[in-house]
C-alpha cells in the first residue's frame, strides 16, 4: 500500500486527505479494520514511537493512550494490586482471564486519567494479545496500532464500534528517514528526527544535595521523559511505578504545566482512598459515568453531584461530602513519585508545586538563570534533582 485515502484531514472541510510515503514507496502499515482518519494516523505513530522507546529502554511491554496528538497516559506491564485493578475498571476480567504484562500496561495507560483517555486511539508496542484486546473491548476508543495481533484479539476488536474499529499492524522494522519535513502555510519546515536515546546515563549530572537515585527513580525518570518526548509542548510528566500518573501538555507557561499534571497526578491517588473505593453506586451506572462522577465527587464542585435530585441518578444513598481537609491528609500519603520537564524550571514555584504531589525525583535540562533558586528549593525539601541538559520540545 502506497498511499491511503483518508476521509478528511483534521476537520471535515479540510479535504481531499491521505497519507503516503514521499519517495513513492510502499507504508509501512497495514490497515486491517476499520477506516482510520488524518487525526487517528497522528496519534497512532506518535503513540507508536513512545512504546517502541518504553519497551527499549525498559525492557518491558508498553502501551498509551492517546488524545489529539499527545499521551493521556503511558505505563510498562507491571503487576496490577488489587487497587488498581479497581480504579481502571478491571477486577472483574482480572478474575476472568490472566493479565499479560501488555494488558497490564494498557489498564495502567488508559487508567491513570480516564476522563482524558475516553475515545483514546491505543498504542502497544509488542502484538496484541487476548488479555489486552478485551480490555480495550469495553473500553470508548477509536483504534489500535500494534506490531501483530494474536487471531482470536482480532476477532474480538473486529466487533467493536459496529465492525468499524481501526486497528493498524505496523512494520516493526521500519526505520524512517533521518530528516523529517512538514508544511505549514504552503512552507515546507526539514529538521534532523530527533533520535535522543534516554537510558540511565541520562540522569547521571544530579545537582541537589540528595543523590540517592535508585534503579526505579531512574526507570520512572525515563518513563517520563519518554513520554515527554511525544508530548506536545510545553510539558511535564508525573510517574509513579512505572505509569505516567498525570501529564500537562501545551501549555504557554510552565507552572500551568507543572499544576495541570500535578492535579492529575493528585485525582490518580484520590481515587485510590478508601472513601472513593466506597462510592455506593448504582449497579447500572456505566464506567463512563462512574468516571465524571468520581471526578466531581474529588474535585471543587462536589456539590453539584450531592445535591437533591442529582446523586439519586448513580448512588444508591447520598454520599458523604469528601472534605478538603480530608483530601489533603490522604494526599500528604503520597510520595516517592519521580517528574520530568521538557524544558528547564525557570523558578522554584514548580518545585513547591510539585512537592505537594508527592514528587522525590526531577529530571530536567537545567539552564535557567534562575538554576541556584530552583537547586535550593529542591534541596529544602530533600527532592533529588537531575540536569539533563537536553530539551524535549516536540510540535
Amino acid at each position: 500500500m502506497k498511499e491511503f485515502a483518508l476521509k478528511y484531514g483534521c476537520n471535515p472541510n479540510q479535504k481531499p486527505s491521505r497519507i503516503y510515503m514521499e519517495d513513492g514507496g510502499e507504508l509501512p502499515i497495514e490497515v486491517l479494520n476499520g477506516r482510520p482518519g488524518y487525526i487517528n494516523f497522528l496519534d497512532a505513530l506518535n503513540g507508536w514511537q513512545l512504546v517502541s522507546e518504553l519497551k527499549k529502554a525498559t525492557g518491558v511491554p508498553a502501551a498509551t493512550s492517546f488524545k489529539h496528538v499527545s499521551p493521556a497516559g503511558a505505563a510498562i506491564g507491571l503487576p496490577l494490586s488489587e487497587v488498581e485493578q479497581q480504579i481502571y475498571w478491571v477486577a472483574d476480567l482480572a478474575g476472568e482471564v490472566a493479565f499479560s504484562p501488555l494488558a497490564n500496561a494498557y489498564a495502567r495507560a488508559r487508567g491513570a486519567d480516564r476522563m482524558s483517555s475516553f475515545g483514546d486511539f491505543i498504542a502497544l508496542s509488542d502484538p496484541c494479545d487476548v488479555p489486552t484486546a478485551r480490555i480495550i473491548a469495553r473500553e470508548v476508543s477509536d483504534g489500535v496500532i500494534a506490531p501483530g495481533y494474536e487471531p482470536d484479539a482480532l476477532e474480538i476488536l473486529k466487533k467493536k464500534k459496529k465492525g468499524n474499529y481501526n486497528i493498524i499492524r505496523i512494520d516493526a522494522s521500519y526505520v524512517p528517514q533521518e530528516l523529517e519535513k512538514k508544511q505549514v502555510y504552503g512552507i515546507t519546515f526539514e529538521q534532523g528526527r530527533n533520535e535522543l536515546v534516554i537510558g540511565d546515563d541520562f540522569f547521571a549530572n544530579i545537582v541537589t544535595a540528595n543523590k540517592d537515585l535508585s534503579a526505579e527513580a531512574k526507570r520512572d525518570l525515563a518513563i517520563a521523559m519518554i513520554t515527554l518526548k511525544y508530548t506536545q509542548s510545553n510539558s511535564v510528566c508525573y510517574v509513579k511505578d512505572g505509569q505516567a500518573i498525570g501529564i500537562g501538555a501545551g501549555q504557554q507557561s510552565r507552572i500551568h504545566c507543572t499544576r495541570l499534571a500535578g492535579s492529575k497526578a493528585d485525582n490518580w491517588y484520590l481515587r485510590q482512598c478508601p472513601k472513593v473505593l466506597g462510592l455506593p453506586f448504582k449497579e447500572d451506572v456505566k464506567r463512563a459515568d462512574r468516571d465524571n462522577a468520581i471526578d466531581l465527587y474529588i474535585g471543587e464542585e462536589a456539590e453539584d453531584l450531592l445535591a437533591d435530585g442529582s446523586w439519586q441518578k448513580v448512588f444508591t444513598e447520598q454520599p458523604a461530602p469528601f472534605t478538603r481537609e480530608e483530601k489533603r491528609e490522604w494526599l500528604s500519603g503520597l510520595s516517592g513519585v519521580c517528574l520530568g520537564s521538557d524544558a528547564f524550571f525557570p523558578f522554584g514555584d514548580n518545585v513547591e508545586r510539585a512537592k505537594k504531589s508527592g514528587v522525590s525525583y526531577i529530571a530536567q535540562p537545567g539552564g535557567s538563570i534562575r538554576d541556584d533558586n530552583v537547586i535550593e528549593t529542591c534541596d529544602k525539601y530533600g527532592i533529588v534533582m537531575s540536569f539533563t541538559g537536553l530539551r524535549l520540545f516536540h510540535h
